[in-house]
């Protein structure tokens, strides 16, 4: 199977399980839970969930245990895109190629939306997680890698330093630091979370971790890189925020060729903390590739 084939099974594998999980449009609040569902629904290639997959199918663990932290993970990142676009923060008015969550409904319906996404991710870790067979002490551990990741000391923590660095002359060291937190963390715990439910030996887990880590940071590199040269039609929101906003960014801080060299090697040493896996690690290497590869 081609890595294109494997990534649209895993992202409607991903889409049914959510569409499961969420609560009905139809339900009360129903304006509520329309809004959680159009952020949901609205597009996107579901990375972070398949990546939860397939670190746990690449250390031998099954996917129904591993579909609700996975849910739960995509939950949590696209709570993260609806804050973000709000007029407090980047203030964007297109995501995946169609009007933000605020411009339709309105930013305090917007705000309701993500805390609502992220209250029931930890829902699904909570009670879906042992209802699918995970143990208690596994799904547990799950919820706190994902709690540490999305939190001040994570994704959290980079957007805030992230937003303290516009329009500011800043380093190497909190560049690094924004994108290793505001975006790696996610995807390392993403990994990380698949090797612990799939029972993963310490020396995997450790090496799954490293990966996503590296992986994490290939890929924000590359956002950077793609809103400076990529179109609004492949992207699905405006390009060139980053620069309207002057953001911390690679290629701010780089320049645009030196950048491309550092996610290459970042994808490099994310392929070499594979080899633990062996041929288990295949697709996840070819994903590594993916990542520096795309146009959108």
């Amino acid at each position: 199977m081609t890595l294109d084939a494997r990534m649209k099974e895993r992202c409607a594998q991903v889409e049914r399980a959510l569409d499961r999980w969420l609560p009905p449009a139809t339900a009360q609040p129903r304006q509520l839970h329309e809004s959680m569902r159009y952020s949901v629904f609205a597009g996107g290639k579901r990375l972070r969930p398949a990546l939860l997959l397939e670190a746990c199918a690449a250390v031998g663990g099954e996917d129904d245990h591993a579909l609700p932290a996975a849910c739960a993970l995509e939950l949590i990142h696209t709570y993260s895109l609806v804050h973000d676009d709000l007029p407090c923060m980047d203030d964007d008015d297109l995501r995946r190629g169609k009007p933000t969550n605020h411009k339709v409904f309105g930013e305090a319906l917007a705000l309701l939306c993500g805390d609502a996404l992220l209250t029931h991710a930890f829902l699904l870790l909570a009670r879906e997680q042992v209802a699918a067979g995970v143990p208690t002490v596994v799904a547990a551990e799950v919820a706190a890698v994902l709690a540490e990741a999305a939190g001040s000391g994570g994704m959290v923590g980079g957007q805030a330093v992230d937003m303290d660095s516009e329009r500011k002359s800043v380093g190497a060291e909190t560049v690094e630091y924004i994108h290793r937190h505001k975006t790696a963390a996610l995807l390392r715990a993403a990994v990380e979370s698949g090797a612990l439910i799939g029972g993963a030996a310490p020396a995997a887990r450790a090496g799954l971790a490293t990966y996503g880590a590296e992986l994490g940071l290939a890929f924000q590199i590359t956002d950077d890189l793609l809103d400076l040269e990529s179109s609004e039609e492949a992207l699905g929101k405006r390009p060139r925020q980053d620069e309207q906003l002057d953001k911390a960014t690679y290629p701010k801080v780089y320049g645009v060729e030196r950048s491309r060299q550092l996610a290459r090697q970042c994808v490099s040493r994310a392929k070499a903390a594979l080899e633990c896996l062996g041929e288990n690690g295949a697709l996840l290497g070819q994903l590594a590739d993916h990542v520096v590869e795309r146009t959108g």
